[in-house]
């Protein structure tokens, strides 16, 4: 059985790891709501940007059939040989103590790395966690192309364009079919969704009366320069809230595990202080009783 001053010693100790979580819980409270503004106010325009793109892409595309032309958009748009290798770019924190945000995250890269099996893949990857566990796969198949820590939780927009100036060329150099991208999308405070989606190349409009029902607005300079431009702009764009997504959702995430994890101090505090004073009513019970002891034994 431990001793009082051990028990006592641990009930401190528990306390200390109480209000360390507690004082993180409440920095990532703070945080996740400046991170959470910035996403609401990226979201707009990075949906905007889509339909942008997307509608001009099939403007060009009915103006080719029109014309009798070979139709091409743009390489982006473009689906290339499955025998290309593939790319990943995968998003994770930079640091742990944030429940299974970067275990998921890795489960999943995982997964589909074992889908690229057989075909070399490139990687792209922004976080200390997804970067440490992507140089142990290094030498079978995979090499970085770019890697990106130290940025949590402090994103901006030079950030995205430094991940999306190496997606944009590796795949304008023509070395992959596609580029596939995962990270976890901010749902709310107390839950963050894992997306696993193509990034490159561009779907077009699936629903031809949607593209159909699209106005054809006169251009200067003419729509191709204008799509050529908006291109890099857009992944650079979609990236951007990528990043801040995956920000937010990470805040959101330390900020409930700390939470659980104050919770779970609290309850070992309460039992260790439980058991702390059944020991030392049993210890004053015991001397008691031998006081009483000794007292019959001297009056007899």
């Amino acid at each position: 059985m431990a001793s009082l001053r051990d028990i006592r010693r641990k009930i401190k100790s528990v306390k200390s790891t109480e209000q360390i979580t507690k004082a993180m819980k409440m920095v990532a409270a703070a945080r996740m709501r400046r991170s959470q503004a910035a996403i609401l106010a990226a979201r707009p325009f990075a949906v905007k940007m889509e339909q942008l793109v997307r509608g001009l892409s099939a403007l060009e595309v009915a103006g080719d059939i029109a014309a009798g032309r070979e139709v091409h958009v743009h390489e982006f748009f473009e689906h290339r040989s499955e025998d290309l290798p593939g790319c990943l770019v995968l998003v994770t924190a930079d640091k742990g103590l944030c429940g299974a945000f970067n275990s998921n995250l890795i489960k999943n890269s995982i997964e589909w790395l074992k889908g690229q099996a057989g075909r070399k893949v490139y990687a792209v990857v922004v976080g200390r966690k997804g970067r440490d566990f992507l140089h142990r796969l290094k030498g079978v198949g995979l090499e970085i192309v770019s890697e990106t820590a130290g940025i949590f939780p402090k994103v901006n927009f030079t950030h995205a364009e430094l991940v999306g100036k190496a997606v944009i060329d590796l795949y304008e150099s023509k070395k992959v079919s596609s580029v596939s991208i995962i990270y976890n999308e901010f749902k709310s405070a107390a839950a963050q969704q894992l997306v696993k989606i193509p990034l490159l190349p561009i779907k077009p409009f699936e629903d031809a009366q949607t593209a159909s029902a699209l106005i054809d607005y006169e251009f200067e300079p003419d729509r191709q320069v204008l799509l050529e431009a908006l291109l890099p702009r857009y992944l650079k764009a979609q990236l951007y809230r990528v990043l801040l997504e995956s920000q937010a959702a990470e805040l959101a995430a330390r900020m409930n595990a700390m939470d659980a994890a104050s919770k779970n101090a609290k309850e070992l505090r309460e039992a260790l202080n439980l058991g702390l004073n059944r020991q030392r009513q049993a210890i004053i019970t015991k001397e008691i009783a031998e006081l009483v002891g000794g007292a019959e034994a001297l009056a007899a």
